[in-house]
């Protein structure tokens, strides 16, 4: 196994309690006549677009801009309710070396707040270059701080660190990351975060089949 230097941390999950409520696909072709299958979604979503990876979002989501997104994240997306951004979707490229799918979850776990509780790590698919690629799951829980708007930079140590100690307006959260490589062997992950409670399985899934690799 090579040795891995990560590059990053996630974005600050600070009030990260989504209610993604469905997602898309998209299915585009690739240059130089290199034809990308993407995962199947119900059309007339938005998607968040990188040179590696394209994951589709609920139209609730509002796509950051550059002065707004963290300079980890590649695109990024938030819902926001009562003046709080409830909701994110990030996409990180390159964030660490590895030299396979479980690598790059390895070092995304590395990003993920202190005080937060993993959970399994479990093998999946993906759309990819000539069909399914091998990427990884990780989900885990954490208590997000209920301050407004996200403030992390992108290296964990914005103020939403999952201390596990949040008061009553602290939403408890679920987060997943999908890890995987893409067809020039760099490391991608896509992270979903929302509140319990706020986004069934069924339409976690969702997104989660919408993610192409390019």
């Amino acid at each position: 196994m090579s040795s891995r230097k990560t590059m990053s941390r996630w974005t600050s999950t600070a009030a990260t309690a989504s209610v993604l409520t469905t997602c898309a696909a998209l299915v585009l072709t690739a240059g130089c006549g290199t034809q990308t299958v993407g995962g199947t979604a119900p059309g007339g979503w938005p998607t968040l677009k990188t040179p590696a990876v394209t994951v589709a979002y609920p139209p609730a989501f509002v796509p950051q801009g550059d002065a707004r997104r963290s300079a980890y994240n590649a695109a990024a997306a938030t819902l926001s309710e009562g003046g709080q951004d409830i909701g994110m979707i990030t996409v990180q490229l390159d964030f660490t070396q590895a030299d396979s799918a479980e690598e790059a979850a390895i070092g995304a776990e590395a990003g993920i707040a202190l005080g937060s509780t993993p959970g399994k790590q479990t093998d999946i698919q993906v759309a990819g270059p000539q069909g399914p690629e091998e990427a990884r799951r990780i989900d885990f829980t954490f208590t997000g701080k209920a301050t407004g708007k996200a403030t992390g930079t992108g290296s964990g140590k914005g103020s939403g660190k999952g201390s596990g100690s949040g008061t009553a307006q602290d939403p408890r959260i679920n987060g997943v990351i999908i890890a995987g490589l893409d067809s020039a062997e760099k490391s991608y992950a896509v992270r979903i975060d929302a509140a319990q409670g706020k986004l069934s399985a069924g339409d976690l899934q969702k997104i989660i089949d919408s993610i192409t690799v390019k």
